[in-house]
């Protein structure tokens, strides 16, 4: 089979490829990147020069860029995305450009050529917050950022362009995803690299909101599954079985470095926070998926990684100190900090 990966350069997509170039080793994979900021081709530099990896770079907004990168696959893992929530409440163009925008080109593309399986990668933010118990796939969207609107939108085209002209859609929305290599402005990585440096570490409000973590690996187990036996025109959650409060990942990241947990700082809430999300699972558990990573020795190898390599942080770290997205700058510019806030 020959796989579209869109976005295989990010923290995401560059897990999947090296998981599905390892585990089905017969297959093909064109990977379509336009290396934002967030992207970097050096978490792929093992398998350059692979006859089985080819890499395009380019934008899934333009159509001729899309129909070559497409042409001869079979299936298309749709990763691509602007995905910083704060990010997308400063400046929302981009998301919508890139995740509603890019989606739509995709999709037509994906119809004239006939794909067998093209997976929608979405989001648990879809949902909006979940306050008690957990939303399966039949729930409403109630999307509170611009971020969750617009990958909102790009899974109802998805389901759209399903629906109207046959294209053989599956949408998979997973929990907060973590684990080695993610781009250091998302909490979990903020926190160890901040951490490491001896920097506080910002906690939206008052930290108790809930999130569910799901390892990078566990993600890519359940996009086999779905490939491989998932239905056609089917939603998936991903969700894990495990949530807790942002402030108690943070703890348990100071707890491990041997730092003190002064260095939490809150900060003023940003705006629209979702208290907690929650996912039933049931309908990809059904098809034997099971996460294999707890969350203590997943956020153990989490840390490993990013105490052996701090030569590939610590440039993107001084970059995003200089950024007017970064927290430091936002705060600065904003009324005198409460809470400490993860970058979620």
């Amino acid at each position: 089979m020959k796989l579209l990966v869109t976005g295989g350069a990010g923290f995401i997509g560059s897990h999947f490829i090296h998981f599905w170039l390892s585990r089905h080793p017969q297959d093909q994979i064109v990977n379509l990147d336009c290396l934002t900021y967030a992207g970097s081709r050096s978490r792929l530099a093992d398998v350059e020069g692979d006859h089985r990896y080819a890499f395009i770079e380019g934008d899934i907004c333009e159509p001729q860029i899309v129909e070559q990168a497409m042409s001869g696959c079979e299936t298309v893992v749709h990763f691509a995305a602007e995905s910083h929530v704060d990010r997308s409440i400063t400046d929302a163009a981009p998301f919508i450009r890139t995740n509603v925008e890019g989606t739509s080109v995709l999709l037509q593309q994906a119809q004239r050529q006939g794909i067998q399986r093209f997976i929608q990668i979405s989001t648990d933010e879809v949902y909006g917050p979940v306050l008690d118990g957990a939303v399966d796939e039949q729930a409403p969207l109630s999307p509170r950022s611009p971020y969750a609107a617009s990958k909102a939108a790009g899974d109802l085209l998805a389901q759209a362009f399903h629906k109207t002209y046959r294209v053989p859609v599956i949408v998979v929305r997973p929990t907060n995803i973590y684990g080695p290599g993610q781009f250091p402005e998302k909490f979990i990585p903020l926190s160890i690299t901040n951490a490491t440096e001896g920097l506080p570490i910002p906690i939206y409000g008052d930290g108790r909101q809930r999130r569910a973590w799901l390892f990078a690996a566990d993600l890519c187990e359940a996009l086999d599954v779905v490939i491989r036996r998932g239905a056609i025109g089917e939603i998936y959650n991903v969700a894990g079985g495990m949530e807790q409060a942002n402030l108690e990942t943070a703890e348990a990241i100071l707890a491990s470095l041997g730092r003190s947990q002064a260095l939490l700082e809150l900060v003023t809430d940003r705006p629209g926070h979702d208290r907690r999300y929650a996912m039933d699972d049931a309908k990809l558990r059904a098809l034997g998926w099971r996460p294999q990573v707890s969350f203590e020795q997943g956020l153990q190898e989490t840390i490993a990684w990013y105490r052996a390599h701090t030569d590939w942080w610590r440039p993107l770290v001084q970059k995003l100190r200089e950024d007017p997205y970064h927290w430091l700058n936002r705060a600065a510019r904003s009324s005198p900090p409460q809470a400490s806030g993860a970058v979620l």
